[in-house]
């Protein structure tokens, strides 16, 4: 195998798809007819790319098709990350010249069923791959703090937590919060739980991080609460048996089903749906993909 020495000139973007044309069609003459092209730049584009990267692309043989070096093998990933990043690179300012914004970033409360969030996430990485998605997830007023804060352009957050004149939204769907407890739990154990006992029992309830809503309280009756941070968390020490607390339907269904959690018939809980806004500042005006995400959430939000 003959070693060229290196030029120090940098490959074009040119060289380097001859190269993967070759590597794909197995030959010279093949690569020509797919690029258009005379066998003869085909062959001078790869001596030239071999000259400046200093070694042997492919081995060429009278009697048979041209072979991948393994130099060739251990570059050819290289070149098709090249040739892929410049095509994502082009893509992507077409795509800033027709007004796509280079990103988006997106609150949602952490009650947002996971279905929803996956769904919209998916559909919104096929609609708009090449622009980047930012996500936080907070609990009750922190959704809509960060959307009024500017760390989020749009913010899916409880209709009940969007107070400010700064702030616009449209309903986005409602999920079921479920007052449930272990099987274990004292609660568990009556058959008909009276108005007011809970209040003797540890509540869990979801901690709110944020100055909007400080030192409210949503959805509590116990004398006694531990405050949680996130709904894993809360979950976990519920399937312990530690406290009674409400949990969205979509995330217990299974528990309910296997029996390892027990809904609760609470006279202080008739049935409680948080509905969800998405939100985002009077002020701003998102781009293509940020209205396509709000036209997105608030569309599915009945029917997930």
């Amino acid at each position: 195998m003959t070693v060229h020495p290196a030029t120090g000139a940098a490959p074009t973007l040119d060289q380097l798809r001859v190269f993967l044309a070759v590597a794909e069609a197995g030959s010279f003459a093949a690569a020509a007819r797919s690029l258009g092209r005379a066998v003869s730049v085909i062959s001078y584009q790869i001596d030239n790319l071999e000259a400046q990267l200093g070694v042997t692309l492919f081995e060429r043989m009278a009697t048979r098709r041209p072979a991948l070096t393994a130099e060739g093998r251990a570059l050819l990933g290289d070149a098709c990350a090249v040739s892929q990043g410049v095509d994502r690179l082009r893509s992507r300012a077409l795509r800033l010249t027709l007004g796509d914004e280079p990103s988006v970033s997106l609150v949602v409360d952490v009650l947002l069923p996971t279905g929803r969030l996956a769904d919209a996430a998916r559909a919104f990485k096929v609609a708009h791959p090449l622009v980047t998605l930012h996500l936080h997830v907070e609990s009750l007023g922190a959704v809509s703090q960060l959307v009024l804060d500017r760390r989020a352009a749009i913010g899916v957050s409880g209709i009940q937590h969007v107070r400010s004149p700064l702030l616009t939204g449209v309903a986005a769907g409602s999920v079921e919060l479920v007052p449930v407890c272990a099987p274990s739990h004292p609660l568990a154990q009556q058959a008909s739980i009276e108005p007011g006992e809970v209040r003797r029992h540890l509540q869990l309830v979801l901690s709110d991080r944020s100055t909007a809503t400080e030192g409210e309280d949503f959805g509590v009756f116990a004398a006694e609460t531990w405050r949680l941070a996130d709904l894993s968390s809360k979950h976990a020490l519920l399937l312990a048996g530690i406290g009674w607390g409400s949990l969205p339907r979509p995330m217990i269904e299974a528990d309910l089903s296997a029996g390892r959690l027990v809904g609760l018939d609470l006279p202080e809980w008739p049935g409680v749906d948080f509905a969800f806004a998405v939100i985002r500042r009077t002020d701003t005006h998102p781009g293509p993909a940020g209205r396509w995400l709000i036209d997105r959430l608030s569309r599915h939000g009945a029917n997930l």
